[in-house]
């Protein structure tokens, strides 16, 4: 059983990543086509390093994800201990409320954004896509925080209070430190929802601000040069950093809460 285990679970992993490492691949191919390997080159990096737009886009897309994803973990953890303030009372319409955006396809969220934006008049850009973002970024946080929240030992908070505590001091003294972990988890998981983003971004995007889901998809139509596997291969390596980075910190958080 644990060998027909290992099988599958082998079989799964090849299916995600051969694409991913065939593209990286091409991304040293000499010649500009996917149809053979023909020689080694840097040729495609080098095009990447010397395409400014594109560059500047990656670091919009970037800068975009990381501000996003850190006010939607501000908003949506504030908005889980508030959830679980009323969990007597309205806790499931509320939190009916915070799943619509999860369930909602992301083309009507797009179209209703843009209908938002251009009835009040908001102009299209930077602001218009972060915006956008932290609003569908903020029913994720809650959905990670609120479980681990609601497993929290109450006696802690009624301790803080006897012990004298204000409420702000009992939330950053033990309730935050806590939550921690999955406030961690939650950033990296509204990052990567951002970072990838496209369908959202397509509606709310303005002619000055675009980002590589976007720019991606505009050039996919006049053919994928091999620039935009080099590009995808840095990437890549980046995500793995992100991974091997909340790896780390979530590890340190554990042995320091064992501790």
């Amino acid at each position: 059983m644990k060998k027909v285990a290992a099988v599958y679970l082998g079989f799964v992993f090849l299916l995600l990543y051969l694409p991913i490492f065939y593209l990286i691949f091409y991304s040293f191919n000499q010649a500009g086509h996917m149809n053979g390997f023909t020689a080694f080159s840097l040729e495609h990096y080098q095009t990447l390093l010397a395409d400014q737009r594109l560059l500047l886009i990656l670091l919009q897309t970037f800068f975009l994800a990381f501000l996003s994803a850190l006010l939607a973990t501000v908003i949506g953890t504030f908005g889980a201990v508030f959830i679980w303030g009323r969990r007597q009372r309205h806790e499931n319409t509320l939190l009916s409320f915070n799943n619509v955006l999860l369930v909602a396809p992301d083309v009507m969220i797009g179209a209703a954004f843009l209908l938002l934006f251009t009835r009040i008049g908001f102009p299209l850009g930077l602001f218009s896509v972060l915006f956008s973002h932290i609003a569908f970024s903020i029913p994720i946080v809650v959905l990670m925080v609120l479980p681990r929240l609601k497993a929290m030992d109450i006696d802690m908070i009624r301790a803080a209070y006897d012990l004298g505590a204000s409420s702000v001091q009992m939330l950053r003294e033990v309730m935050l430190p806590y939550l921690t972990p999955s406030i961690i988890a939650a950033y990296f998981m509204a990052f990567t929802y951002s970072l990838d983003d496209f369908a959202v971004t397509f509606f709310v995007t303005g002619n000055s601000f675009s980002t590589l889901s976007v720019e991606i998809y505009s050039r996919a139509r006049q053919g994928i040069a091999l620039e935009i596997n080099a590009l995808s291969s840095v990437v890549f390596l980046f995500s793995i950093l992100l991974v091997i980075g909340y790896y780390y910190i979530s590890k340190e958080r554990a042995g320091d809460t064992d501790a």
